[in-house]
């Protein structure tokens, strides 16, 4: 019997939409250059491209309130570089591992980390924050902790993170994956996604639907002048809702 008969016959389930789904890495090529398209993101605030995002029918793009931002920053944007860890005893091989992940960052990068949510250790210090500043990276979000916080400061590195401690992460957590999909609440993150931090959080705006967000959400913001000019000129609710205004 073969295997397409035995697949057949025992009835196998056919995972491959879901693989593609779950893991598939989105690569398609902007209509514009990929700094402009950053640069115009950086033009706008999380809620107004998240409320374009629902009208994707995204709910769930931003990640957890528990993610907050180092200072009060305007939007950063950039390209996600995803990286997975764990709690770990384990010591031998993870500062090599680092390493070549570090390699493999890249400009205009903005880091998104799921620590499988340690709570014990850090992710993020100094010498990480002068070597992604080193590279030109946009930004790092991580879920879980931070330490050398005055050097990240004086860096001025845009950072988001859920809490800070002293302990390291050798012997507490491993690096596993990096450059893979990642959750992180409700939230899928994959590599080469559109990331946005600002005082408000961050948000994930998925690569194959990047440029059409940030048109519609430029009109958004450009539609929005128009209604803060009614309210400055004191116009009532009820004037500005029969516009076509909202609140």
């Amino acid at each position: 019997m073969s295997v397409d008969q035995y697949k057949k016959e025992v009835g196998m389930m056919n995972l491959e939409n879901l693989i593609a789904s779950r893991e598939g890495i989105s690569t398609v090529a902007f209509p514009i250059p990929d700094k402009e398209l950053l640069n115009r993101f950086e033009q706008l605030y999380l809620g107004a491209v998240n409320d374009v995002l629902r009208e994707f029918c995204l709910l769930d793009q931003a990640l957890p309130g528990r993610i907050k931002s180092l200072r009060e920053y305007q939007t950063v944007a950039g390209f996600a570089f995803t990286v997975k860890s764990a709690p770990n005893v384990k010591v031998q091989g993870e500062m090599e591992f680092r390493v070549q992940m570090l390699d493999e960052m890249k400009e205009d990068n903005f880091v998104v980390w799921d620590t499988s949510r340690d709570q014990h250790a850090t992710l993020w210090g100094g010498v990480m924050t002068a070597t992604a500043k080193g590279k030109k990276m946009k930004a790092a979000c991580i879920d879980g902790g931070i330490r050398d916080t005055h050097q990240i400061l004086e860096a001025d590195f845009p950072l988001f993170y859920e809490y800070r401690i002293s302990n390291g992460s050798l012997g507490r957590c491993l690096i596993t994956h990096y450059q893979i999909p990642i959750k992180i609440g409700d939230t899928t993150i994959k590599p080469g996604d559109i990331v946005l931090g600002d005082v408000d959080g961050v948000l994930v705006v998925p690569r194959d639907i990047a440029y059409d967000v940030l048109m519609r959400a430029e009109e958004i913001k450009e539609n929005e002048k128009v209604i803060f000019g009614w309210v400055h000129d004191g116009q009532s609710s009820k004037e500005i809702s029969d516009k076509g205004g909202y609140f």
